[in-house]
């Protein structure tokens, strides 16, 4: 099949077409372009042949080699990240980091959400490569493609280790999460704040519950979203309030009422993205749009491919992230009109770079 023109009909062969698991995005496993086995249900009829794989959440410990990327697309915002986890269990249906977990040996599908690889040497590779005399301070994004504050955190405390690290070398780091669990470092942030080391950005798609629940079934609710941006702008964190994707037919009409509530709670900046589904997402969300949204699927399917010249996804830098056409148009004039009147469109990059140190050498002075 031609991946660029999605057959509405398509049915991936390993799903079970009856099922829906509650509680994932994703309902099936999508096959990995870097297999080249595969175990397929080539007879669906057959039920006392197969049983639905087990979704439970599982933790692979492993011993990275590295934890800081350099970060080359011009669409994200950043100069390096670092991830503590890969794959995420929030389980969003459009993650681009889904395509990623491919090289991992694992689907972009349900893999991606219930097997969570946990770098559990992250803090100590994070102090080497900063004790490195050939770094020259930028900021770091903790989070350029998976949450770092996913339900994976809370048991295994890698975020805020790292973040330690940051603060006793004065790295400034921006961060990116949609789960409320970074208040449990407010006092490490409060700490890093005073010294202008870090700036946060919440991830905030919709506040109806009802598709916040089926297109990201494992995040905080959107009030609770509001609740990290004021409790850490109360605190002098700078915080502002990441939009994406915005799809049409689904929450674009939400822009203006996020951006506010995010601005009347303390956010003083903002960031947005439009939908594409590259790779094996758009199989993922296609399966996932049919199911849910059936009285509206076909329009939004259509609108989203009149977005990116016929198709569902672009690779092209500066368009991609953006789309184009009438209806990513408006998204964009939406976007700047909301930023302009709630005050959030300020730089995101406010972070001091001079204070940088290693231990037991003195502070630069330039």
């Amino acid at each position: 099949m031609n991946s660029d023109n999605m057959d509405p009909d398509y049915v991936d062969p390993n799903e079970n077409v009856n099922a829906y698991h509650k509680g994932r995005g994703a309902q099936y496993n999508t096959k990995n372009k870097f297999q080249k086995d595969e175990r397929v249900r080539e007879h669906v009829e057959g039920i006392d042949d197969w049983t639905d794989e087990n979704v439970a959440t599982q933790y692979i410990i492993t011993e990275a080699k590295s934890i800081v990327n350099k970060v080359d697309s011009p669409d994200v915002g950043m100069f390096y990240s670092m991830n503590p986890y890969q794959g995420c269990e929030h389980g969003c249906i459009y993650c681009y980091a889904r395509n990623s977990f491919e090289y991992w040996g694992y689907s972009a599908g349900l893999d991606f959400e219930s097997k969570i690889i946990v770098k559990k040497n992250a803090p100590e590779l994070l102090r080497k490569f900063l004790m490195n005399p050939k770094w020259e301070c930028v900021p770091i994004s903790i989070s350029g493609n998976t949450d770092c504050y996913q339900p994976a955190e809370k048991k295994f405390g890698i975020t805020r280790q790292l973040l330690e690290v940051c603060n006793e070398f004065n790295q400034p780091v921006g961060m990116i999460t949609k789960n409320a669990g970074m208040l449990r470092d407010k006092d490490l942030l409060q700490e890093m704040a005073k010294k202008k080391l870090v700036s946060i950005l919440v991830s905030i798609t919709s506040f109806d519950e009802d598709l916040r629940r089926a297109m990201e079934p494992r995040t905080t609710t959107g009030k609770q979203r509001i609740r990290v941006i004021k409790e850490l702008s109360d605190l002098g964190v700078r915080a502002g309030v990441m939009l994406g994707p915005m799809i049409p037919g689904l929450n674009e009409h939400e822009m203006q009422r996020i951006m506010k509530a995010a601005a009347e709670n303390g956010a003083t900046f903002s960031a947005y993205t439009f939908i594409r589904l590259n790779g094996a997402i758009k199989f993922l969300f296609h399966d996932w749009l049919y199911k849910n949204f059936p009285d509206r699927a076909d329009k939004v399917w259509h609108m989203i491919e009149q977005s990116h010249d016929g198709q569902v996804n672009d690779s092209r830098f500066g368009v991609r992230m953006r789309g184009e056409g009438h209806i990513a148009t408006m998204v964009n004039m939406q976007y700047k009109k909301y930023g302009k009147l709630y005050g959030l469109n300020a730089e995101r990059w406010e972070l001091d770079t001079t204070q940088f140190r290693r231990p037991g050498e003195q502070m630069k002075l330039f």
